[in-house]
C-alpha cells in the first residue's frame, strides 16, 4: 500500500507544479518526463495507470468520459484528478492538501475536484 499517491501531470498543467510540489516533498512527473507529449487524452491515462500514476488535467469534459468508460467497463485506474485553471502556485497548494488527505488507495479509481 503507498501510503501518498504519484502524480502524472497531464501537457496543459504547469509543468511549475510538479516543482513546487517536489520542493514538498510529493513524487511528480510531467508528460515531457515521460516522453508523452502530444498524445491523446486516452493514451495519457493509459500512461499512467501503466505507471501506476494518478492523472491530473485541466481538461474535465474528456476525462469525466474515460473515467465514466472506465467505470462502467470495470477497468481500474489510479484516480483522475481535474484542476480548475488556477495560479500554478494556488492548483499546487490544493493538491498538497489533497494528497495529504487521501492515501493512493482512496484516490484509486476516483474522479477528483481542486
Amino acid at each position: 500500500m503507498k501510503l501518498f499517491a504519484t502524480l502524472y501531470l497531464d501537457e496543459d498543467v504547469a509543468v511549475l507544479i510538479a516543482t513546487l510540489l517536489h520542493a514538498r516533498g510529493f513524487d511528480v512527473v510531467t508528460t515531457r518526463d515521460e516522453n508523452m507529449l502530444g498524445q491523446d487524452d486516452l493514451a495519457q491515462l493509459s500512461h499512467a495507470i501503466s505507471v501506476e500514476r494518478c492523472i491530473v488535467t485541466h481538461n474535465r469534459v474528456d476525462f469525466e468520459r474515460l473515467h465514466q468508460d472506465y467505470m462502467e467497463t470495470g477497468r481500474d485506474h489510479s484516480g483522475i484528478i481535474v484542476a480548475s485553471r488556477r495560479s500554478p502556485y494556488e492548483t499546487a497548494r490544493r493538491l498538497a492538501v489533497l494528497l495529504n488527505a487521501l492515501t493512493a488507495d482512496e484516490i484509486e479509481n476516483q474522479l477528483l475536484y481542486v
